[in-house]
């Protein structure tokens, strides 16, 4: 038969670089000339930590409108259509029984959506990855390694995805409970930019002292929806 070639092609897609988040802090002189430790440093160290952590909020939660609507709630699944991922309202209730078998029905459910296996990553709160640790996983006969989750506390990978634990994650208010969004996926599913614009120290006007502060700039967009999926779950 004639060969039929392709040419793969896919439309240009922009990422906005259109938020950030900025320090700004000042070291009076009298500070700098009594103090035993350098505060600037310190204080640039600190300023990067929680600009770091406010992105991620905002990333972890930017994100949730834009997953695929086949890949959560009660009826999640593109081929099943009967797996309960959570609904406001009812999240489901995960515990050290049945843990597992939600990380299993998110993997079925990137199956069902065709995501690739390899590069897969689940980020959940602290409170399920403590579950893990105490799941049957913490045997460590069953996972293969050497030592058991409760003696070094790394989660590895489960069911392909390589877990992170983030207590970054969007929580809300669900009746009498408080409910997490844990985040599925594989890395093709969102793009992500970020970039320390400007760093710079100056002279203050109003008072004797030295200014510090700095520019970080960040954009985010999910290109392909049906590479990730939420559980909405609670303790």
């Amino acid at each position: 038969m004639t060969l039929q070639v392709e040419r793969p092609d896919k439309p240009k897609i922009t990422l906005n670089i259109d938020q950030g988040e900025y320090f700004a802090a000042v070291e009076d002189d009298v500070d700098k000339v009594q103090s035993d430790i350098n505060l600037m440093d310190a204080w640039s160290k600190d300023a990067s930590e929680k600009m770091k952590i406010r992105i991620d909020q905002n990333v972890l939660t930017g994100i949730l409108p834009d997953i695929s609507p086949l890949n959560l709630g009660a009826t999640a699944g593109r081929i099943s259509g009967n797996i309960n991922l959570g609904v406001a309202g009812t999240p489901v209730q995960v515990t050290k029984t049945n843990v597992l078998d939600y990380i299993v029905d998110l993997g079925t459910v990137l199956d069902e959506s065709n995501a690739p296996e390899s590069g897969r990553f689940l980020v959940i709160p602290a409170w399920v990855a403590g579950l893990i640790k105490k799941s049957d996983l913490k045997d460590a006969s069953l996972t293969g390694d050497s030592q058991t989750p409760l003696r070094n506390g790394r989660l590895g990978m489960i069911d392909r995805f390589t877990l992170y634990s983030s207590h970054n994650l969007n929580r809300v208010t669900d009746g009498s409970y408080t409910a997490f969004s844990c985040i599925a996926g594989h890395k093709m599913g969102l793009t992500f930019a970020s970039q320390m614009t400007n760093m710079e120290s100056l002279k203050a006007e109003s008072t004797f002292g030295s200014i510090i502060r700095g520019l970080q700039v960040y954009g985010y967009r999910v290109v392909k929806p049906e590479a990730l999926a939420r559980l909405y779950c609670r303790a």
